[in-house]
């Protein structure tokens, strides 16, 4: 079976993946206070709805068509379904651990995801790592255990519930996102997401309550709109980012969303003191949070890659 390769043009890859970074960063934000009036199915439902509708429509305007969903074999669909509902559980999974936690806490929890990401990169797609980058995992994963020692201390019980579930959320993001990888073999980003974002809206219809939408104040109406937003773009961002450069250093750029979060959380604070509290952090925090940077820096940078031509066949 054919592997998918980059495209070598790191440096667009490097773009795409700080705007998903900043994009996940602000997303923790918005969506502890969208909760305040929404469930979080509800507020999934939507976000899913909105990203299929604008895809759609996009796709459309671009002159796209179905066939290559027609195209595609029982193994690929079947590849694509299972992506959709990993995609569907990290949603889900995340948004419920992030009411029992705060948005520091939660995206330093998820970055889970983008290690797994990236050993799922050296395994399963067989990138190349060089020792820098091993050297640059490791400090990232010390760096994530000094953060989330610090920030566990004083917590209550629900607090390890979030964590379970956003852990939960990190493992099946990971699934997803190898499983797109390998999907870009067949559809473009556009045409994955379209189809995942679907497929997703559909899923959660029967369990949402529009209704309360209706209800919203303009506050929260707007924060709203924001999510559905960051989900357009940072998942548009990410599939890209995928498809010019490899999943292992994409992963390493993404592990400083918690970095990022915090200073969301702080500017978010400085401008509305009533709406969120300012993160905690002590030096324990502040060395994890320096690691991560350091780790990410030359998990990312210090190695170079070796352009390989995606292979394609009807395996």
């Amino acid at each position: 079976m054919a592997l998918h390769a980059s495209s070598g043009r790191w440096r667009l890859g490097l773009m795409l993946a700080l705007v998903t970074a900043a994009c996940w960063a602000t997303l923790p934000v918005a969506l502890k206070l969208t909760l305040e009036q929404v469930d979080a199915i509800t507020l999934t439902w939507f976000r899913f709805l909105v990203a299929a509708l604008a895809l759609g429509a996009w796709i459309a305007w671009r002159g796209g068509t179905l066939a290559p969903y027609r195209a595609l074999s029982a193994r690929h669909r079947t590849m694509l379904a299972v992506a959709g509902l990993m995609l569907l559980g990290n949603y889900v999974f995340y948004l419920l651990g992030v009411q029992f936690t705060t948005p520091a806490n939660a995206q330093l929890l998820i970055q889970l995801a983008p290690l797994l990401m990236a050993l799922g990169g050296v395994f399963v797609f067989r990138e190349r790592v060089a020792v820098a980058q091993w050297g640059g995992f490791a400090l990232i994963a010390t760096g994530l255990l000094l953060f989330f020692d610090e920030q566990r201390g004083g917590r209550g019980e629900g607090y390890t519930l979030g964590a379970g579930l956003v852990v939960l959320a990190a493992v099946v993001w990971a699934v997803y996102a190898l499983l797109q990888k390998q999907l870009l073999l067949r559809l473009s980003s556009m045409q994955i997401l379209a189809a995942i974002y679907l497929l997703a809206a559909l899923l959660l219809w029967p369990f949402a309550k529009p209704s309360t939408l209706l209800q919203l104040d303009a506050l929260h109406a707007a924060l709203l709109g924001y999510c559905a937003l960051n989900t357009l773009v940072a998942y548009g961002a990410f599939a890209e980012a995928l498809a010019h450069w490899e999943a292992s250093r994409v992963s390493a750029i993404l592990a400083t969303t918690p970095i990022l979060c915090v200073g969301a959380v702080a500017a978010t604070h400085a401008l509305w003191p009533a709406l969120i509290a300012p993160e905690r952090l002590g030096v324990l925090g502040w060395s994890g949070a320096l690691l991560v940077l350091a780790g990410s820096a030359a998990a990312s940078m210090l190695a170079k890659s070796t352009p390989a031509k995606a292979m394609r066949n009807d395996a």
